[in-house]
């Protein structure tokens, strides 16, 4: 029986890269498993695996350019929560177009505007670079808007920077991407209509978001309120009160015309 010489089987360039990207990201997510900033809304915390992970990069995108105030407002909002200094970087046509940040607003949110940093760039590699940077030197939550796209090896490279940084990434977009991206979330964002009442006007601003990715758990879609009072999100429950039928009431009297009802009831029509 003549025996077959050994063959050595190596692995391509390309392949040996994403095998070892795969154990840098899955090591990353062990280092930084339990820090997780919950919603408060079971449902979508128990999707994210207990919350939005910290150490990691997360896209918030409008469904369209009508909604970039509420994805604005729902990302300054996640911001707000992680500890430390909170640095937000927009290109200058973004902030020509949107405005500068707005302190009552923020204080609505729940960020305090002593706590934000606020950088203006050129263009969107500049966001990236500035992103990239804010996250090396301690920042407690980084927010970077871009009005473009962005590629696979920049997400994986704020990816990778907000895990040695223990920093929460969030990139806005002004439109849902499709592009392969590194990003442990993905959000499309629109505002809900608000609950209204004659007495006190409109309610609290509501958020209706889908979860397009999650590296973590399941997808999905939930309308969440923001309790500027609280300083929390709850899981919108439209409620309206409804008046039953008097029990004491003849059925007649209840199905009457309103002045056929009011004689029948013994008052005065006037």
């Amino acid at each position: 029986m003549i025996a077959m010489p050994e063959r050595e089987f190596s692995l391509s360039p390309q392949h040996d890269v994403v095998a070892r990207l795969r154990r840098t990201l899955s090591a990353q997510e062990a280092q930084n498993a339990g820090k997780f900033l919950p919603f408060g809304v079971p449902s979508l915390d128990a999707a994210l695996g207990g919350g939005l992970c910290t150490g990691a990069l997360h896209e918030i995108a409008a469904a369209r350019e009508a909604e970039i105030p509420a994805a604005t407002g729902f990302a300054l909002a996640l911001a707000a929560r992680a500890e430390g200094p909170v640095v937000w970087i927009a290109e200058d046509m973004a902030i020509w177009e949107s405005g500068a940040p707005y302190g009552p607003g923020l204080f609505a949110l729940g960020l305090a505007p002593e706590r934000l940093i606020a950088v203006a760039a050129a263009k969107s590699r500049d966001v990236l670079w500035a992103m990239e940077e804010a996250l090396a030197c301690g920042a407690g939550a980084v927010l970077g808007e871009i009005r473009g796209l962005i590629d696979f090896t920049a997400s994986r490279r704020l990816s990778l920077a907000a895990g040695r940084g223990r920093a929460l990434a969030l990139l806005l977009r002004s439109a849902p991407g499709a592009d392969a991206s590194a990003a442990a979330t993905r959000f499309i964002l629109c505002a809900a209509p608000a609950a209204s009442s004659r007495a006190f006007g409109p309610g609290p601003p509501r958020f209706s978001l889908q979860l397009r990715r999650n590296r973590r758990g399941h997808l999905g879609a939930w309308v969440l309120e923001w309790n500027c009072v609280e300083q929390r999100f709850n899981a919108s429950a439209d409620r309206e009160p409804v008046a039953q039928a008097a029990r004491d009431r003849p059925r007649q009297a209840a199905t009457l015309p309103w002045r056929g009802r009011v004689a029948a009831e013994g008052g005065g029509v006037g």
